[in-house]
């Protein structure tokens, strides 16, 4: 099957491999490859929400306030 996306190989510990496993079948992904996909998908999510969340944290501080 052809495509166009990019590809590349990931090693992973059997601890992480089988969590990927856990949730592939939990959420009844057909392959690993979507899983993983999706995994990442939702931490790149996550990473974004919490750098806004600093983000934001930052700019309602007061002026003049010490910075930890």
């Amino acid at each position: 099957m052809a495509t166009d996306k990019a590809r590349y190989t990931v090693s992973v510990d059997e601890e992480m491999f089988q969590a990927i496993e856990d949730f592939r079948f939990k959420n009844r992904y057909q392959t690993r490859s979507e899983a993983t996909v999706k995994l990442i998908s939702l931490g790149l999510e996550q990473l974004e929400k919490e750098q806004a969340a600093l983000e934001q944290a930052q700019k309602n501080k007061l002026p003049g306030t010490p910075q930890k």
